[in-house]
């Protein structure tokens, strides 16, 4: 995969929170988490865990749980993200359970959006819930924390790409406030440029 194709995988992805009735296949919720296993971790400690959810009871529950946000229990699958803090704890402390086992799960967590995204299915990841309530719910035992719950099916909607902001608009050299302009705009992006109008263009023709 070049970067220009790379790089029109992440700005085509978006949020999906409508599903068709059509089932997921294994082999592809098998590449979901497959994606997921390569992300980085702290010291590679991997303190992710995964619980896919396809019950119709139990996602309806979740649903619930996530404050009756309804894509949640229309999902063909949901997939529960945790964190094993007592694992990163144990090696890094504090920083470990509090921080460190957040990012890597979070990196896990866009894996597996953008291969959905690749697969052409829809993904959402969500945030909103009540985590003592999900632990109760999947019997999740004490060390880990639910912090994601990822739906996952065929889209039933196509939102419009959320417009970004430039490179040059938040990223500085050495020090705050030294803005990245000079090295940016040397290349000008070029390709990047037309990429994105690529991708809004497409968009905007969808049926």
């Amino acid at each position: 995969m070049d970067p220009e194709e790379l790089l029109e995988l992440m700005n085509s992805r978006v949020s999906i929170r409508r599903y068709t009735d059509e089932d997921l296949d294994r082999e592809d919720i098998g590449m979901i988490l497959e994606a997921a296993r390569w992300a980085p971790s702290a010291g590679n400690m991997q303190s992710w865990e995964y619980i896919v959810v396809n019950d119709e009871e139990i996602k309806e529950e979740l649903s619930r749980i996530a404050y009756n946000q309804s894509h949640v229990r229309e999902a063909p699958v949901c997939i529960v993200v945790m964190g094993d803090k007592e694992k990163s704890e144990r090696r890094y402390d504090d920083r470990g359970k509090n921080l460190y086992m957040v990012q890597e799960t979070a990196a896990a967590m866009q894996n597996m959006l953008l291969m959905a995204q690749n697969l052409g299915l829809g993904a959402a990841w969500v945030g909103a819930f009540d985590e003592e309530e999900v632990k109760d719910l999947l019997e999740v035992p004490d060390n880990l924390r639910p912090l994601s719950i990822i739906t996952v099916g065929h889209p039933a909607e196509r939102p419009t790409v959320s417009e970004k902001k430039r490179v040059t608009e938040n990223t500085f050299i050495n020090r705050y406030g030294n803005r990245l302009h000079r090295i940016v705009e040397k290349r000008e992006w070029k390709g990047l440029k037309h990429h994105f109008k690529k991708v809004k263009d497409t968009m905007k023709n969808s049926d």
